[in-house]
């Protein structure tokens, strides 16, 4: 029996890296995938082909998780589609690095739009089929520049601190009905978006700090994803995990 077997998935922001990753992941343990993207059209059919070629169903939806009005018609499309909603990953993240004497109040609110604001829309959907079932499990992507900040980032860290707030406050509120809701805190993983940790004299300073010696990959936190989706966390909500190589010690 697979770990995720005929449960329905939302997936946001997973045309690449670790989005991507959750959702292949999530299919292999049997999960129907329904799956958000904003830039490329050909990434996202590609990955569908790829879910259905799994023996699963999927299917792409072009949708801005910042937006609250796109959220919720892709929320009542996906229940139409595949009749209910079981797993939630927010997923969905971008960085607009900056020093704060040099950003702009548009980075600053892109930022928190597309990290934080985005998993207030979707959870707000997403809970009442959970609810009316009496089960489900939101997954929300902070990250371990939300637990321990860094120069340069004031505007990622904290939407993603913010995350961790909103996670336990949430699971406070529908532990009751059986709604799980945990953090995952990556460390430094080998994506798209974080391709500068490795280039140059800075990738040997980074390294050094990680005990286990690497740089984490996407397959590393989706396996995080998995166990936090499945009946294995049962009894595990409010959480944060930090999947970092122990970077945070």
């Amino acid at each position: 029996m697979k770990l995720l077997e005929n449960k329905v998935a939302i997936v946001t922001g997973a045309s690449r890296g670790i989005g991507e990753a959750i959702a292949i992941r999530f299919a292999e343990e049997g999960a129907h995938v329904a799956f958000t993207y904003l830039s490329s059209d050909e990434k996202a059919k590609a990955l569908e082909q790829k879910l259905q070629a799994m023996g699963v169903k999927a299917k792409a939806y072009k949708s801005n998780a910042g937006v609250f009005e796109e959220t919720e018609a892709l929320v009542n499309d996906v229940l139409k589609e595949f009749g209910t909603i079981d797993i939630c990953v927010n997923n969905a993240g971008i960085s607009k690095d900056n020093l704060l004497l040099r950003m702009s109040p548009d980075q600053w609110d892109d930022v928190m739009n597309i990290n934080l604001k985005s998993v207030y829309n979707m959870t707000k959907h997403v809970i009442r089929p959970m609810m009316k079932a009496k089960t489900g499990s939101i997954i929300n992507m902070s990250s371990i520049i939300g637990m321990k900040g860094n120069a340069g980032q004031s505007s990622y860290a904290a939407s993603k601190a913010g995350i961790i707030g909103f996670t336990k406050s949430i699971a406070a509120e529908l532990g009751s009905r059986n709604i799980r809701v945990n953090a995952v805190a990556p460390g430094f993983v080998e994506t798209d978006m974080t391709h500068y940790l490795k280039d140059g004299d800075g990738a040997k300073t980074y390294m050094e700090k990680i005990p286990l010696g690497r740089f984490g990959s996407p397959e590393d936190i989706a396996n995080v994803c998995v166990f936090l989706a499945s009946g294995m966390s049962n009894y595990v909500t409010g959480q944060v995990i930090s999947a970092c190589g122990g970077l945070n010690m």
